[in-house]
């Protein structure tokens, strides 16, 4: 029986299902049981029973999604690459549609979003997917407005998150928003990946985005950047190392890294900056320096702008704790018929 103090999860699943994009999230919310969270957990499916995923594992379904009818904490819809026959499935896309307005809180992780979306619940909501399927989700929803960069987006009581392994990302933050940091660090610790990265942060390397250039003047900009990001990169300065002008070196830009000149430059610092935070204790002013910030207010700055986050908030998600294990038992419960 559910206490007032557990909060339940209920995962989504179904035949083809990702099996990471199960036992991902399934993962952390235990972890964080044991370091002293209380979730109770739940896998559902449309029929209840045994549910073979798209790696041929067999995962059982805890219970059929039309026997939740108590009003609980967390829905993860988890994703497969069989989105399109899913969202044909009328009774996964309306016992989700019913179900979730059970939830306090709606999640997906990869394409789950296009069951999701297909059951209505990102109408006039920011939501994201997997890189590869982000046009379809936007030409298929238009009512969605598709962030084509972030890893997790949350918009109200409802998140959705990029690719299989955001997921994990994903139930970091959710366990950082119920629990506080120092347990969700804690978790992260435990399962030996990096504190959950901000949602903001890109899916992509901004140097794997940027792609080749046609123009020989222009890659080997783009490689300068990279190798000394701490040189002069002013507009006109760019424009004396490629022999353009600095209207046709902005076009460039746009046309063939798919953003402006400022942008690419102030990106490659806050990505080098990024690794720095990670792996190293250098002083926030001596590393703004190196990346070539003229200032810490302006790394700042670039940070929040870039991934929502100050650096010094994104050091302090890669930061170990000392927090004590405790060890609680998770409750059970939440089929018809059993009181909340």
């Amino acid at each position: 029986m559910l206490t007032n103090r557990s909060r339940c999860v209920a995962v989504v699943a179904y035949d083809g299902v990702g099996l990471l994009d199960v036992t991902g999230p399934l993962e952390v919310f235990t972890q964080a049981n044991v370091v002293g969270a209380n979730y109770d957990l739940i896998v559902t499916s449309p029929e209840g029973g045994e549910i073979v995923t798209r790696t041929s594992t067999k995962i059982a379904a805890t219970v059929a999604l039309r026997e939740l009818v108590r009003p609980f904490d967390t829905l993860v819809v988890a994703g497969g690459p069989d989105w399109e026959n899913e969202i044909d499935n009328k009774a996964l896309v309306t016992q989700v549609a019913r179900v979730a307005g059970l939830a306090r809180r709606v999640t997906s992780v990869c394409t789950g979003a296009f069951v999701l979306a297909a059951a209505g619940l990102l109408d006039g909501r920011r939501a994201t997917t997997h890189w590869r399927h982000l046009d379809q989700l936007s030409e298929r929803y238009p009512l969605v407005e598709v962030d084509r960069d972030a890893i997790f987006v949350h918009d109200g009581r409802v998140t959705t998150s990029a690719g299989v392994s955001t997921g994990i990302d994903l139930a970091l933050s959710l366990v950082e928003e119920d629990f506080g940091p120092e347990l969700a660090r804690s978790v992260a610790r435990e399962l030996v990946v990096f504190m959950q990265r901000p949602g903001g942060q890109s899916q992509f390397s901004v140097r794997i985005r940027s792609g080749n250039s046609h123009h020989e003047p222009l890659r080997r900009l783009v490689d300068d950047v990279t190798s000394n990001p701490a040189a002069d990169y002013s507009l006109e300065a760019m424009a004396r190392m490629t022999g353009f002008s600095v209207r046709h070196l902005c076009r460039l830009f746009q046309e063939e890294i798919g953003i402006s000149a400022g942008r690419y430059v102030e990106s490659i610092r806050v990505e080098l900056a990024r690794d720095m935070l990670e792996h190293g204790d250098d002083d926030l002013a001596l590393i703004a320096r190196r990346v070539g910030f003229n200032s810490l207010e302006t790394m700042r700055r670039a940070f929040l702008r870039e991934i929502g986050v100050t650096a010094g908030g994104y050091r302090s998600r890669f930061r170990t704790t000392g927090v004590e294990k405790t060890t609680t038992e998770p409750a059970h419960g939440l089929l018809r018929g059993v009181a909340q």
